[in-house]
């Protein structure tokens, strides 16, 4: 959806362990990126979460992320320069970008822990993840936190202008119908065609998880928020905490929504992130025929 823009530039494109290994996500990335006719560069980041060892989402979006068709190897190789110094640069000489994450928050961690002072260089930080209807990982938890909570505790506190959209608003109106599948098909592209047969591992796991047929796509979705911020219908900011202690409820997006963190009986607990002081706007629903539309308009 962002090459198909032409209001926006990608700057770059880093790869973090999340669906699956690293140096596979990196390969994933170019050849994305060569299908969309973009030779924008692509960044090797971190091979496991800060303080975890790496548990990937396969079992959901298949052994290599884009649903095991056997995609032939990107012409381009990633660049030599970590991710997280990547992160550290484009921010540096593109003062004012968007920041879209859609995986696991291990690079932008990273690279805030190297230079905390690229939070305030940021005009806007979109991030697909957390869960306010149950998580789709743990009962709790959404993967993309999931996978390194400590990370995102790192990155919500950070001072980054963060818009938080949550597995949620991919689901109910926004899930892409087998009508509408049919409607993508019926583009006869061949970004159309990637589009839904990179997501069939993906559409049978989101089936076999909710009873739900169609596909459900959250990364897509924030990058609509990202590149149309008019599609949300529904927005506020608030405190929130990353759970990273607890194996019960570890990745959980706690949301002070009803601004109850600084009352007598949380503060204790809330201290450190009401000191801080840095909310994060949440994102709550969206105009999902907008949304949609945007998706068909860049895979036509």
């Amino acid at each position: 959806m962002a090459f198909g823009s032409q209001e926006i530039q990608v700057a770059a494109i880093t790869a973090v362990a999340g669906n699956v290994a690293v140096q596979q996500a990196a390969r994933n990335a170019l050849y994305t990126a060569e299908i969309c006719g973009s030779d924008v560069p692509v960044f090797i980041g971190a091979e496991k979460p800060l303080n975890r060892a790496h548990a990937p989402a396969d079992w959901f979006h298949g052994k290599d992320g884009l649903g095991d068709h056997g995609y032939p190897a990107p012409r381009r190789k990633a660049e030599k320069q970590s991710a997280s110094d990547a992160i550290v640069q484009t921010i540096k000489s593109h003062p004012g970008l968007v920041l879209v994450t859609l995986g696991p928050l291990t690079n932008v961690a990273f690279a805030l822990q190297k230079n905390p002072g690229i939070a305030a260089q940021v005009g806007r930080c979109v991030i697909m993840g957390g869960e306010t209807c149950g998580g789709n990982v743990t009962p709790a938890a959404e993967y993309n936190i999931w996978c390194d909570p400590e990370a995102a505790r790192i990155v919500m506190s950070s001072g980054l202008p963060i818009e938080l959209v949550g597995w949620h608003l991919s689901r109910g109106e926004a899930v892409v119908t087998a009508a509408d599948i049919q409607r993508v098909l019926g583009f006869g592209t061949r970004l159309a065609k990637f589009a839904v047969e990179c997501n069939s591992r993906a559409q049978e796991a989101f089936f076999e998880q909710t009873g739900e047929n169609g596909m459900n796509l959250p990364d897509p979705v924030a990058m609509a928020v990202a590149l149309d911020p008019s599609i949300v219908t529904s927005r506020s900011k608030h405190f929130v905490q990353i759970e990273t202690e607890s194996e019960l409820t570890r990745g959980m997006t706690v949301v002070d929504r009803l601004n109850v963190a600084a009352n007598e009986r949380n503060r204790d607990v809330w201290a450190s992130c009401i000191a801080r002081g840095h909310k994060v706007e949440v994102v709550w629903t969206i105009d999902s025929a907008r949304w949609k539309e945007a998706l068909y308009a860049a895979l036509k």
